[in-house]
This record gives structure tokens, C-alpha cells and sequence, in this order.
């Protein structure tokens, strides 16, 4: 099943030309034609997704579980035709985009099955005491609400998981909030399938059509309109971290600020302790290389950093490293922009001075081939950019003297997605001495794994201190995403009549 995209954007339920349009550049096969997105139009989406909160907003969990599964199932009917379109816009083997689907509507599933539960509302009641003394006790039930609108900019590096129907738009339309996508230039006709099955799961349900919107490319000014949009009530984002801070400063300059959750990368540092680098430095070296480079390095938990005490061991491992890389090809990037940024962060690391290295070369301008350096750890404190994510496969290693200069460099760190520890039974003590300051720096740690591959489960965190993302107490992966798009209203004295359906369970009150 081929796929044609007619380049539109939908809005309030109808497929809307623009005015301009641009070309997408896809990393092979036919360029297409797409509508350049504006303010009006942007406002006409939103507008329409705050109608659609009247009802969309107090809707059973039934109904949205419903209609979650019915994105999945739309989406999987043109497994096919999303592969094939989103394989030539990104350059990502057919192997990875039909397992990005399965973990989107997978996600999409989880969700439905989660908020059927219930527990994500976190419902709580103090019953009255109209007996107390010295003065009585109010009836309180409170209830976990919808927002209302969400805009959410789709990713670059992952087309499907992290765009049009993605982890931020599942994680809101299971909360009851109506979504504007903002879809990434870089893959305008994956977007605009993904939005049909979407558009076609609403219009067999029977559902607003303003519940949903896709508004593509156009300039900065777009994406103002939407995160200062009075009707916006939230914004998700995945990207950098230039763009994810100007967006999050636009957000807290509204007369009504609004939450930003933006995830907006990492160097996901790695500890390997003595025991463990002793016993086996080359074989986490060659895994440290598969990870490193899995598609192109284009992960945000992509560990870019490796910290060891220098020794034998430490040479045994970065030889091992190093041949491993050295048998990886170059590597199509997601798009020719991304290409071109890791080639500027691979010289701007070389050029600090502060840096030997191990490996590198050169190939087609769109494709990447691994880097490796290294460094000691007196110059990692003394370099702050070498703690600046490269978005690629590069890998740099930190030799420290000791363990307490691998403290030093644990506290240095800024906030990370993921920190990872690898270590054996006689690092314990070591381990237990870092473990105090990699939890207040990452949302989530490893022990002998590497952070590359985010389950998409009830536990998982993907999320951390700032410039990780916007918001450490939050996770745009896994169930508690949901929480994001939700606020705690209390009722006091309410009549049941009055009262959410959540706060009657089948009928039994809370």
C-alpha cells in the first residue's frame, strides 16, 4: 500500500490547504509538496480543540480507552504505508520504523488500559464530621482533571513515538485534553498518515473533530502562536535544547503562564567501577559501541560519556571501544540539519584542546561515521562545553585518578535522562557512595546496562533535572505521563449530582 500525501493540514475535522507550501526533503525517494502552517490557522485549531475540550474533557475513560485503541488499529492498517514514507523521509531502516509503530501504539494501548483502571486519578476523600470539635468538618473528595488544549511539537529523531500520535499527544487525549500538533518539517508525510488514522479513528467514534489538529511547517512565528495561544493550557516538546528553552521562556512570559514539558537531551554519563572494568573492561566496550551507535547515535539516551579510573584496564577498554567502532559504517542522519550539527560538535569538542583523539573520519555530508575521544578528568572540570551533548555517535572518555575524582565528576554533572553504574559485587561501596548524587541528577539509573531503549511501562521515568527537560517531576514516557495533563480539583460539599462521574465509581461513591 503506497502512500501519496496530499500536503494538507487538519483542522476542526477538515483537510485545510495553505497559501505556501515547501518541499520536504526526504533522504530518498519523491519529494512532496506540503502547506505551510500560519497564526490563523493556528488559531483556528485551537479554538476549535476548546470546543472539543466541552465535551472531549468530561468524556468517560470508556470512551477515551475507545478511542486510544482505535488510533492503534488505524495506525497499524497502514503499518505498510508508514514504513514506506517514513523510512524515505528519515533515512531509518524498515527494521526500526515498524518497531517505533509497535511502540506507538503499544503506548497507545497501555494508556487505554491504564486510565480504565482508575488509579491515575488519584481519588482521596476526608468524609464530613459535622460532630468535630472545636468546629466541624467539611465533606472533601478531590479528583485528578483535564486541562483543557495541549499543543505538542513533534521530534525529529523518532517520527512516530515522539510525533503526530506520539507519547505526549497519547499521554494527553488519555487525560481527556484535546491536542495541536505542531509536526516536524523533517517528516511532514509520515505526520499527515499518522493524522489520517487519527482523523478516522475520531469520525468512527463519533467524536469532535476538534480534538485533534496537525498544523505543518512554518517559520518560528507558528510556533509562537501556538505556545502563547490564550486557550493553550499545556505544551510537550522533544528537541533541542536552544529551541525547547526559547519555547519554555515563551511559556512563562504569557499573562497566564503554562507548563512546558520539554525533554531536551543528555549525555547520559556512565560510571564503570574498578571490579567491573577488571573483569570485563572489553566486553562493556563493546557494548558502550553498539549502544553509541545505534541508529546514528540520534537517541536522547544515547551515552555519550564514559568516566573509568585510568590504568590497564582503562586501555584494555578503550582499545576494545575502538576496534568496535571502528567496524561500523557510516550511518544515514535523520535529516541534512542534524548531519551538519554533529559535524559542528564533533570539531567544537575536538577544538577545545582539552581532548585526544581516538577515532574519527569523514564521509557523505548526510551520513556520520562514530567518533571516539578522551580526556582526564581534571580537564572534564575545567571544559565545561566537553559536558555539552553531541547529537551523533561520538563517545568520550573520562580517566580520573581515583575514586573521590569520580565523585567530583558525578557532581559536576548537570541534569541527565539516565546515569548508569557498571559494577560488580566488590563495587558496592563505591556504587553506594555515588549512588546519593546520580539520583539527584538523573530520572532514571542503570546498573550494567545501557540506557538506549526506553520501556514504555507503569515505572519508567524519562525525564530528569534541567537541561534534561523543563519539569523534573515529570516523565514523558511510561503511564505517570498521563499526569502532566491533569490537575487536582477538590469539591467541598458537593451534591453527588454535581460530583465527576470519577468520584462515583460504578455507582459506589469514593
Amino acid at each position: 500500500m503506497s502512500f501519496a500525501p496530499h500536503g494538507k493540514h487538519l483542522i476542526a475535522g477538515e483537510w485545510v490547504e495553505g497559501a505556501d507550501t515547501f518541499a520536504s526533503e526526504p533522504s530518498s525517494g519523491p519529494s512532496h509538496q506540503f502547506s505551510v502552517g500560519t497564526p490563523e490557522l493556528v488559531d483556528r485549531a485551537v479554538r476549535a480543540a476548546e470546543e472539543a475540550f466541552g465535551s472531549y474533557g468530561y468524556s468517560s475513560r470508556e470512551d477515551r480507552a475507545a478511542f486510544l485503541n482505535a488510533i492503534a488499529d488505524e495506525i497499524e492498517a497502514r503499518a505498510e504505508a508508514i514504513t514506506e514514507i517514513g523510512s524515505q523521509e528519515s533515512g531509518l531502516p524498515e527494521a526500526r520504523l515498524n518497531g517505533e509503530r509497535g511502540r506507538t501504539t503499544g503506548q497507545l494501548r497501555l494508556f487505554a488500559t491504564h486510565i480504565l483502571k482508575g488509579d491515575y486519578l488519584d481519588r482521596r476523600q476526608d468524609e464530613a464530621l459535622p460532630d468535630r470539635q472545636p468546629a466541624p468538618r467539611p465533606d472533601l473528595r478531590m479528583v485528578q482533571r483535564p486541562i483543557g488544549p495541549v499543543a505538542v511539537f513533534g521530534a525529529s529523531n523518532f517520527p512516530l513515538a515522539f510525533s503526530t500520535a506520539g507519547g505526549d499527544t497519547a499521554a494527553a487525549l488519555a487525560a481527556g485534553c484535546p491536542v495541536v500538533v505542531k509536526g516536524h518539517s523533517a517528516h511532514p508525510g509520515t505526520g499527515e498518515i499518522v493524522a489520517e488514522a487519527i482523523h478516522a479513528a475520531r469520525e468512527k467514534l463519533g467524536l469532535h473533530p476538534g480534538i485533534f489538529a496537525l498544523i505543518q511547517g512554518g517559520n518560528r512565528e507558528v510556533g509562537q502562536a501556538l505556545v502563547q495561544h490564550p486557550l493553550i493550557k499545556a505544551v510537550g516538546f522533544t528537541g533541542s535544547l536552544g529551541g525547547g528553552r526559547a519555547l519554555y521562556d515563551l511559556c512563562a512570559a504569557r499573562p497566564e503562564p503554562i507548563p512546558f514539558f520539554g525533554e531536551l537531551g543528555s549525555v547520559n554519563p556512565m560510571f564503570l567501577l574498578p571490579e567491573a572494568l577488571k573483569a570485563r573492561g572489553p566486553e562493556i566496550g563493546k557494548g558502550w559501541s553498539g549502544s553509541l551507535t545505534m541508529g546514528a547515535g540520534q537517541f536522547c539516551t544515547n551515552p555519550g560519556i564514559a568516566i573509568l579510573i585510568d590504568g590497564p584496564e582503562a586501555d584494555a577498554f578503550v582499545e576494545a571501544t575502538k576496534a568496535a567502532l571502528s567496524g561500523v559504517g557510516p550511518q544515514t542522519m535523520l535529516t541534512d540539519g542534524i548531519a551538519k550539527a554533529f559535524r559542528s560538535g564533533r570539531d567544537r569538542i575536538a577544538g577545545t584542546g582539552a581532548v585526544r583523539e581516538l577515532l574519527t573520519s569523514t564521509s557523505d555530508p548526510r551520513k556520520a561515521t562514530p567518533c571516539l575521544f578522551e580526556t582526564t578528568g581534571a580537564e572534564w572540570l575545567a571544559n565545561h562545553e566537553l559536558g555539552e551533548e553531541v547529537f551523533g555517535p561520538l563517545g568520550l572518555v573520562v580517566r580520573v585518578k581515583d575514586e573521590a575524582e569520580m565523585r567530583t565528576i558525578a557532581r559536576s554533572l548537570e541534569g541527565q535522562l539516565t546515569c548508569t553504574l557498571h559494577l560488580d559485587a566488590g563495587d558496592c561501596e563505591l556504587g553506594k557512595s555515588l549512588m546519593p548524587i546520580l539520583e539527584r541528577k538523573a530520572g532514571r539509573v542503570l546498573a550494567n546496562g545501557f540506557p538506549t531503549g526506553v520501556e514504555v511501562a507503569d515505572a519508567m521515568v524519562h525525564g530528569g533535572p534541567f537541561p534534561a527537560s523543563t519539569n523534573f517531576g515529570h516523565t514523558s514516557v511510561g503511564t505517570l505521563s498521563i499526569r502532566r495533563f491533569l490537575r487536582p480539583v477538590c469539591y467541598q460539599n458537593m451534591p453527588e449530582d454535581l460530583l465527576p462521574a470519577d468520584l462515583c465509581h460504578r455507582g459506589v461513591k469514593i
